[in-house]
């Protein structure tokens, strides 16, 4: 490695990249932005406040991206209310989600429209990387947690009222494609720099293959470009028809163009939302670099028991799973992104790919690349320390540790 010269903080320890463990590494910083990163042999590590050696097993990773949050914490981000807003992205924060997307769920518009307008100032804060609308256009046959009352077909107005309460900073929405009017949807979404996600559908295959012909169409015509933002599918498996071999529905047909890195597939690969075989066959279909790890997580997140909010629908802490209160149905995430990829690795999952596919991936879908989601220099000083049961010990953002590890 060659010698870098530079003054600031470092860390060494095994580090966790997107295509290795390398077992002696340093991670070094100044102010927001790393300087090094990478094996420490031969690297000129610079003297400044905080340099230490990590405890023995202790793993350096990325900070994690995480593309479908609601909340944690006991906030949610559809509340529209600052505190609670406020309290859940510091939550994620200090578990390791560095960068997220703040999701919002099905409301009354008026809802969304209050709720975009604070996580539009949040944005621009930097404390988020933007917005996530998880309906309100989604299949009333699929709509799991969400109130059916609410759902709507698209309409030009309130498209357009959604895109200018967010102000620019709605990078992603959730939509069902065989819905009426979802054409025009895709259209005013990519035209505006929103990101399009298959979910909560009802679509069959042909629909499917149909709604991402036009999305990577439309995509192609703005300027969009592979690995610098393309379109997802929102947290496949659930919410859309089971596989049949006489109807195979919208998976297969997702899982094959996300070989090919058309899309990025979410999984919420909790040992909750998805059997551990099915989260390690997706990874080997679609490949590690096309699967993005979500948390979907809730106000819950972080709490054993308790009742909570997601938009206006009350879910309860139940045995590590968050439900409706009413029928017991899932109704989104109870941990972070760091117990999501926990989980992936004990499903058999290898360690650099789970950790690719909750930080590199999904800051590529963002077209984020050269900001966050990996440890190079120039990127911003994002790094997560982790046990060797890959438990927080450590969360760097921007530079500043939120929560510093014990170190020798």
């Amino acid at each position: 490695m060659a010698n870098h010269q530079g003054t600031g903080s470092f860390i060494t320890g095994r580090m966790v990249t997107e295509t290795e463990i390398i077992e002696d590494a340093v991670l070094a910083w100044d102010g927001e932005r790393i300087t090094i990163a990478g094996a420490a042999d031969g690297a000129n590590l610079p003297a400044g406040p905080g340099s230490s050696t990590l405890p023995p097993g202790a793993l350096i990773l990325p900070g994690l991206v995480d593309l479908h949050c609601h909340g944690g914490g006991g906030g949610d981000f559809t509340s529209g209310n600052e505190d609670q807003t406020r309290a859940a992205v510091d939550f994620l924060h200090r578990r390791g989600t560095t960068t997220t997307l703040a999701s919002t769920c099905t409301v009354p518009l008026s809802d969304l429209v209050q709720a975009f307008t604070l996580l539009a100032r949040l944005a621009e804060e930097g404390l988020i990387a933007g917005i996530h609308s998880e309906g309100p256009f989604l299949s009333p046959q699929r709509c799991g947690a969400h109130d059916q009352s609410y759902l709507r077909t698209p309409d030009q107005g309130d498209v357009d009222r959604l895109i200018e309460a967010a102000g620019g900073h709605l990078l992603s929405m959730t939509y069902a494609p065989e819905l009426e009017g979802s054409e025009l949807l895709v259209y005013e979404l990519v035209t505006h720099g929103v990101i399009p996600s298959i979910g909560h559908t009802n679509a069959t295959a042909e629909q499917t293959a149909a709604a991402l012909d036009l999305i990577i169409e439309e995509l192609d015509s703005t300027g969009f470009d592979g690995f610098q933002g393309r379109p997802t599918a929102t947290h496949l498996f659930n919410a859309m028809p089971s596989v049949h071999h006489r109807s195979p529905g919208p998976v297969p047909l997702l899982l094959e163009r996300a070989r090919t890195g058309e899309l990025a597939v979410e999984l919420i690969a909790d040992n909750v939302h998805l059997h551990p075989d099915t989260v390690r066959m997706a990874f080997l279909m679609a490949g590690p670099e096309n699967v993005c790890l979500v948390s979907d997580s809730t106000a819950g997140a972080g709490r054993t028991s308790g009742n909570f909010r997601l938009g206006r629908t009350e879910i309860h802490i139940d045995d590590g799973a968050a439900v409706l209160s009413d029928t017991g149905a899932l109704a989104g995430g109870n941990g972070t992104l760091i117990d999501v990829v926990r989980c992936a690795v004990d499903a058999g999952v290898e360690l650099v790919d789970a950790v690719r596919s909750a930080s590199c991936v999904p800051a590529g879908v963002l077209g984020l690349s050269d900001e966050v989601g990996s440890l190079r220099p120039g990127l911003r000083a994002d790094a997560l320390v982790v046990s060797e049961e890959l438990e927080v010990l450590g969360v760097l953002r921007a530079g500043v540790w939120l929560a510093a590890p014990t170190t020798n």
